[in-house]
């Protein structure tokens, strides 16, 4: 009954670095506002508040500083469920088809005649051309827009579906495209609500696809649903469109359907009409940083990709002496007029801004333009004393389940339960030192997990000790009975728990929300359970028989 010195070594090598690294977890206050002083002087570039320094020396540096994330339930915070409005892409790919479809026709005129716009109902595009009898040649030319669709199921279909009627053209997206659409706006949807989340500091959100067209947002530690949905609930769509002329009013008439009237920030009754067709879209967008313009006011500096920066330079070098709109959620910003070829693609945002408004509005143009309006389904705010109350819970049903169970164990195994006692401590700390070492995030469910772990850990060492009582009853001496006991033991412990930890990967990867987090904690206990049964207990018991050298022993 002698294990190798090496193999000695690396066990409470494992067994210290877990006791290590689980330490900040019951320091949780004090680490957490070491981490967030740190995070914020390196943002800063090494500057520090007196306030962060103080907070910085609340830790030493030198010891490890990962914390077990609180979820939801436990810390409090915001949660939404919001829907997707896929089918508005749909229109925003038509009425940027028309300008393509209107100049390629052009070229065409000999045969086709003038070509004109009518109105159409959203993700539709209507075009009337003055020579019916050049409809065929309308109808190829249109179709050789359409492009290939990119996705599996959609192999070999036209991303357009055109028909003709009389002398009028109908343009629209082919299921297929649609479909293909979609996908694509989902993705981008989720990456744009998760870095604007991100880009807030907030700790482990939860950002997940729920069905075909929702997305379900949980924020840990932010104050109300409502300042979520400031944060992400705007689409921040930032275009920059050609000026037409002024207006009275909201309802003034735009003088073409494919003009719009909108108010301009800031200034109470003025209005401007604009042409939908933006010139540029902040999806070329690359940067954009909260500044102060000439006057020393709040702005935002924008710059544009290679693709944006010509298309801004043309414009602008095609119209000097004309306004053009910056246009942000249907509202005129700023409308400047050119003064000059504007080279390089970059430039300046100002308006009516507060510093905090410069900022939100650089965080979100930074971030990426929503592609689609989002619907708020269901909103919930957990406040932080109903998160301290499942943690409080949760404490209490954990140490009674240790006490129980140790006690249970140290009556019926005596001195062997005491050794199996002190496995299950170093259990749970090896438990949240994982959790702390992958950044993962603790929940009401993943506390059962862990509770759970606490019943299913004495499991193995139940097995063992049994086995090693049938060796003695067969008059085997004390070292052979207990060697004898856990190899004969080995493989049901290992079957057991390999089957509990196929359920517990079913679960995390079929599951979401509160059931991956049960199943994270089930995973890594039934690993930490197995090597505390089988290799610390095993370690104790060698300790102490090496040092009393009984002649029996009683398990």
């Amino acid at each position: 009954m002698q294990t190798p010195l090496w193999k000695r070594l690396l066990i409470w090598a494992v067994v210290a670095a877990g006791l290590l690294y689980a330490m900040p977890n019951a320091f949780y206050s004090r680490v957490e506002k070491h981490n967030d002083a740190t995070a914020a002087i390196e943002k800063a570039a090494g500057a520090a508040t007196p306030a962060q320094e103080a907070d910085v020396a609340l830790w030493p540096n030198w010891l490890p500083s990962g914390l077990v994330n609180l979820g939801l339930d436990l810390r409090g915070g915001a949660h939404l469920l919001a829907e997707v409005q896929v089918a508005d892409v749909y229109a925003d790919r038509i009425d940027i088809l028309w300008p393509e479809a209107r100049d390629s026709l052009r070229q065409a005129r000999d045969a086709v005649g003038n070509v004109r716009r009518l109105d159409a109902p959203p993700g539709e595009l209507k075009i009337k051309i003055s020579n019916p009898d050049g409809m065929a040649k309308a109808v190829e030319i249109v179709r050789g827009l359409a492009q290939p669709v990119t996705t599996l199921t959609g192999v070999g279909q036209s991303s357009l579906e055109v028909s003709a009627e009389g002398d009028t053209i109908t343009i629209q997206l082919s299921a297929a495209e649609k479909a293909a659409t979609d996908e694509r706006t989902m993705a981008q949807s989720l990456e744009i609500v998760r870095r604007r989340i991100d880009e807030a500091g907030t700790r482990e959100p939860t950002i997940q696809r729920q069905g075909a067209d929702r997305i379900l947002i949980q924020v840990p530690g932010i104050g109300t649903a409502a300042e979520l949905k400031s944060l992400i609930g705007t689409t921040a769509r930032l275009t920059f469109n050609p000026v037409v002329g002024r207006a009275s009013n909201a309802n003034a008439d735009p003088g073409s359907p494919r003009n719009v009237v909108l108010p301009e920030r800031g200034r109470p009754g003025s209005f401007l009409i604009i042409e939908r067709t933006p010139v540029v879209g902040g999806e070329d967008l690359v940067d954009a940083q909260p500044a102060f313009d000439q006057n020393g006011g709040p702005a935002v500096n924008f710059r544009f990709n290679p693709a944006g920066a010509r298309a801004f330079g043309d414009y602008t070098a095609n119209n000097i002496g004309s306004p053009f709109a910056i246009v942000l959620d249907n509202e005129v910003v700023s409308a400047p007029t050119i003064q000059s070829h504007i080279a390089g693609g970059s430039g300046i945002i100002t308006g009516n801004f507060t510093v905090e408004e410069s900022t939100e509005l650089a965080v979100l143009l930074r971030s990426g333009a929503l592609p689609a309006k989002l619907n708020f389904l269901e909103e919930r705010t957990i406040g932080p004393e109903l998160g301290q109350d499942s943690i409080d819970a949760g404490r209490v049903a954990a140490i009674i389940g240790m006490v129980a169970v140790s006690a249970l164990m140290i009556a019926c195994y005596g001195l062997f339960g005491v050794f199996a006692t002190v496995a299950l401590a170093i259990n749970m700390a090896l438990i949240f030192a994982v959790l702390s070492i992958i950044g993962g995030t603790l929940t009401l469910p993943g506390i059962a997990g862990i509770v759970l772990t606490i019943g299913m850990a004495v499991d193995a060492n139940v097995l063992v000790y049994e086995r090693i009582r049938e060796e003695l009853r067969v008059q085997k001496g004390p070292a052979r009975a207990i060697e004898i006991g856990y190899e004969r033991a080995m493989s049901a412990i290992i079957d057991a728990n390999l089957t509990t930890m196929i359920t517990a990967l079913v679960l995390f990867f079929m599951g979401a929300g509160p059931v991956r987090g049960f199943a994270i904690t089930l995973a890594i206990g039934i690993v930490t359970s197995v090597f505390t049964a089988l290799l610390v207990t095993r370690q104790l018991i060698e300790i102490w028989y090496g040092w009393r050298r009984p002649k029996t022993i009683v398990v």
